[in-house]
């Protein structure tokens, strides 16, 4: 599990992406401190897990349903990516629940400065937005963020100059592709609400009452 709170910037030294998999080397050192072949680390917010380190840098298999769902398959050597390690049982919970599992990718269609912040609006697919609500918290590249605004085809955060420094959301432009995870206490929600409303009766007065609400 992550909280969204990016720890370093780290460089893709190879990313070797076939037909539907590959393999990944990024070049580090925060992250590397304490980091094992087997841990998980979210690289812009994909749960990846080392199999090679070094003193520089570490390794980690891409599977095929990672290439379907994230930006990877855009990425090139020499890019720069947002660093996680997964959090510690000691540590603060800063962000939000992020569990590494990218729902999609969006596009950015505008950033605008406003102050010291910079809104950036992105476009998603129907599926994504409807995990998406008002003030709620939402992972774009790993990083966890608060939606100000959400349309029925695109939704906007606003990033502060502490974020914008220490990640690489700020280096993006205008039709960019990003990774997208949703709150998954909201995924839960949705489903148990599907299995309720399986009958077609939806939730009633009666319904709430009997279940002690």
């Amino acid at each position: 599990m992550f909280t969204g709170i990016i720890e370093e910037i780290g460089t893709i030294e190879q990313l070797n992406i076939g037909a539907n998999s590959g393999e990944i080397r990024i070049k580090a050192k925060k992250i590397l401190e304490g980091t094992r072949i087997g841990d998980s680390i979210a690289v812009n917010g994909i749960c990846l897990t080392v199999t090679k380190l070094t003193d520089d840098s570490f390794c980690a298999d891409v599977m095929a349903e990672t290439v379907r769902r994230s930006s990877l398959r855009t990425m090139h050597n020499g890019a720069q990516v947002n660093l996680e390690r997964a959090m510690s049982a000691e540590g603060r919970f800063g962000g939000h629940i992020v569990s590494g599992h990218i729902d999609g990718t969006g596009t950015i269609r505008r950033m605008e400065r406003d102050e010291n912040a910079v809104w950036v609006t992105i476009g998603a697919s129907e599926e994504i937005l409807r995990g998406i609500v008002m003030k709620g918290s939402i992972a774009i590249d790993g990083v966890s963020l608060t939606v100000a605004d959400v349309t029925d085809s695109d939704f906007s955060v606003s990033i502060i100059p502490h974020t914008g420094e220490e990640t690489i959301l700020l280096k993006k432009r205008s039709a960019d592709i990003v990774n997208l995870e949703t709150d998954i206490i909201g995924k839960y929600v949705e489903k148990m609400l599907k299995g309720c409303t399986s009958g077609g009766s939806g939730i009633t007065m009666d319904y709430l009452q009997k279940y002690g609400f």
